[in-house]
């Protein structure tokens, strides 16, 4: 029998926005959480599937990027595109803290507080694009443009080069 599909904060938050998305459920069992086995699990290619990361700036402020998942983050280019000297990823033990969500459930819409969020520029030749739908195990499909709107965010460059 398939699980009914529970609401997250940011299928509520996309709801409230009246953007339309699809969610799509996984198995955590294997503990395959990370973005790739993800793409391959809800049988979308990777560069489909957007990855939450969250760094801290020089300054002490944070910033979330959103790539794809067969991408890497270039922090110099991340850095550049929120105009800040430098930044660095969070300690995986920081993330609740930081953003309300926990890794492999990290999504840059409903955060507990509003951080400068940038996604990889390459979002905007996609159709739809996924990511997490707020908890490990679910994913949201939506419009790049909606995701734009519903995170309040750009798009910059910011990975590096294969």
């Amino acid at each position: 029998m398939a699980k009914k599909e529970e609401k997250t904060n940011v299928t509520r938050i996309l709801e409230q926005l009246k953007i339309n998305c699809s969610q799509h459920e996984y198995s955590v069992e294997d503990n395959h959480i990370e973005a790739m086995s993800v793409a391959e699990k809800i049988g979308r290619p990777p560069e489909s599937v957007y990855k939450t990361l969250v760094t801290k700036g020089a300054g002490g402020q944070y910033f979330v990027f959103c790539l794809p998942s067969n991408a890497e983050l270039d922090l110099k280019k991340a850095a550049r595109a929120c105009g800040e000297k430098s930044v660095a990823m969070i300690p995986v033990a920081d993330i609740n803290k930081v953003t309300g969500y926990i890794r492999g459930g990290c999504s840059p819409i409903g955060m507990k507080k509003k951080y400068t969020t940038v996604i990889h520029e390459a979002v905007l030749a996609l159709d739809t694009v996924c990511l997490s739908a707020g908890r490990v195990g679910s994913q949201v499909e939506l419009a790049p443009a909606d995701l734009l709107r519903a995170a309040e965010a750009s798009t910059a460059d910011i990975i590096s080069a294969p």
